[in-house]
């Protein structure tokens, strides 16, 4: 999007410093990188970086507001909702997509989650692209006068919330099979808590433990992973629900998940976000189906996600009440790479304690219908990374 820039960048691109800096990467986390880094950032300009956070802004502004509130009310299925709710999200995704609209770049929302992202893994990321790959002078990745210091004291501050590491655990489904498990062993190593499978954690009354080198520890904090579809599609039975009435703290509470999600976008009024509706709520006599995706309100990744819906498939679905309709994002292709250009998604992150607070981004790139793996098969200077802003 900075065409100088991006010339420079490509014409001193060589596939064997790439090569480095993915082994260097690979061997600092004893080989645990399990996605596609992609062979470039992207370098926005002051200008887009500006509409971003615009975007971002506007889009908080609504989730502040008391109509969200009610909206919310009804978001958490039936059966699992979790005690002791927290006012707001500790974390928060905003992800747009890069659209052209009258000749300008724009950011379009594609999706928002009260959920943790890959907070820890894109630090250490940043650090090593600036140890192998150019960055120009004067750009960062960090927002809000962040440095790599100050953002690991504040990310540390918030997960432990003052207790002992040794009490507050990261929890997740068989962490170290998932494509994330990168970010659990760096955040283990920023914050000295451990990474726990959730089959490993035992309760005894309203309390929960786990053990460690052979001493039973108590749980007072967790820095929640685990997402609700993937445990009722796996038919996990842990030994406790977290619809306890548990004495524990939530590092991002989990009914956030579902609260700040997809069940947010038909109640989202701005230029920066497409017109979604409730399926179950749309007359679809009345819209262009084929100028919508269809998705499901809880999946998570991309999955179930339908990008061409006919008419008999959304007639077919009975329980409509858990999907939505959103307006097709034409992604403009920015990123030019040696076989031809890439379109991006680009994710805002925020850290909720006081107040939201921006403080870091992700980059996805694709040259497929959609981002993810499936659909960039074979292709080259595709995959995650970072953008840099001015």
């Amino acid at each position: 999007m900075i065409p100088d820039i991006r010339e420079k960048y490509n014409t001193g691109f060589n596939q064997s410093g790439y090569d480095k800096f993915i082994d260097d990467i690979q061997k600092s986390t004893g080989g645990l990188l399990d996605f596609k880094i992609c062979e470039t950032p992207l370098f926005i300009d002051k200008s887009f970086n500006e509409k971003l956070i615009s975007a971002c802004d506007e889009i908080i502004g609504q989730l502040t507001l008391p109509e969200f509130t009610q909206h919310s009310a009804n978001s958490v299925p039936v059966g699992l909702h979790v005690p002791y709710e927290s006012d707001h999200p500790l974390f928060l995704q905003i992800d747009f997509g890069i659209v052209r609209q009258d000749g300008d770049f724009i950011p379009q929302l594609i999706e928002l989650q009260g959920f943790p992202s890959l907070y820890a893994y894109q630090s250490f990321l940043d650090k090593m692209v600036r140890k192998h790959l150019w960055i120009p002078e004067g750009f960062d990745t960090f927002y809000n006068n962040l440095d790599h210091k100050k953002y690991s004291e504040l990310l540390s501050s918030v997960i432990l919330n003052d207790h002992d590491p040794n009490e507050v655990i990261l929890l997740e489904i068989d962490p170290w099979n998932q494509k994330t498990k990168i970010d659990f062993f760096l955040t283990a190593q920023m914050t000295g808590i451990s990474v726990i499978d959730l089959l490993d954690v035992k309760k005894e009354r309203d309390k929960l433990f786990y053990e460690k080198n052979g001493k039973k520890i108590r749980i007072k904090r967790v820095y929640n992973r685990v997402i609700f579809d993937e445990l009722s599609r796996k038919e996990i039975s842990p030994n406790f629900n977290f619809t306890d009435d548990l004495d524990i703290e939530w590092a991002g509470h989990p009914n956030w998940f579902f609260k700040v999600s997809k069940h947010t976008l038909p109640y989202l009024k701005s230029i920066y976000s497409p017109e979604s509706f409730f399926l179950d709520k749309i007359n679809l006599k009345e819209i262009q189906v084929s100028d919508f995706v269809l998705k499901p309100l809880y999946s998570f990744a991309g999955s179930g996600v339908n990008i061409d819906p006919d008419i008999d498939t959304l007639l077919s679905i009975k329980d409509k009440q858990n999907y939505i309709l959103q307006k097709k994002v034409s992604y403009e292709p920015v990123i030019e790479t040696p076989d031809g250009f890439s379109k991006a998604e680009i994710r805002m992150m925020f850290i909720w304690k006081d107040k939201p607070t921006l403080v870091n981004n992700l980059l996805r790139t694709s040259k497929g219908k959609m981002m993810g793996v499936d659909f960039n098969k074979g292709k080259t200077w595709i995959g995650s990374n970072i953008v840099y802003h001015p």
